[in-house]
């Protein structure tokens, strides 16, 4: 059971799988303390819009087969600004994130070391 107190800017609820309420527990402790300390260094809300998803969340939402979030390695950030999205990815990379994906309202990022590293992509349209 996840310790929701080392993580004081995020609740569980934020990173469950929008069809598996209190699925926020499959995150890994690894990935949400790095996320913690970004937020502290960017100094501003992280408002996130997808953490754990399951299989089926995850393919009705179009996310890869593969994707980090089926095993509770990566969060979508939400993002209103350039400038907002600049200091969010600023504090991502100062905390040692190495998959970043810059979407037109979020940021994703995870820590999966299954996946290819030192990876920044921008959003096909």
């Amino acid at each position: 059971m996840i310790d929701w107190s080392k993580y004081p800017n995020f609740e569980e609820e934020e990173f469950a799988s929008k069809d598996l309420p209190g699925s926020g527990e499959n995150m890994k402790e690894s990935f949400l303390s790095m996320l913690q300390e970004a937020r502290v260094i960017a100094n501003i809300e992280f408002k996130i819009n997808s953490g754990f998803r399951t299989y089926e969340h995850n393919k009705s939402v179009g996310g890869r087969a593969n994707s980090a979030h089926l095993r509770g390695e990566a969060a979508d950030v939400a993002t209103t600004s350039l400038n907002i999205r600049f200091i969010i990815i600023n504090s991502l990379i100062k905390v040692g994130f190495k998959r970043i994906g810059v979407y037109d309202s979020f940021i994703h990022c995870d820590n999966d070391s299954s996946l290819p590293q030192d990876l920044m992509w921008l959003q096909n349209k």
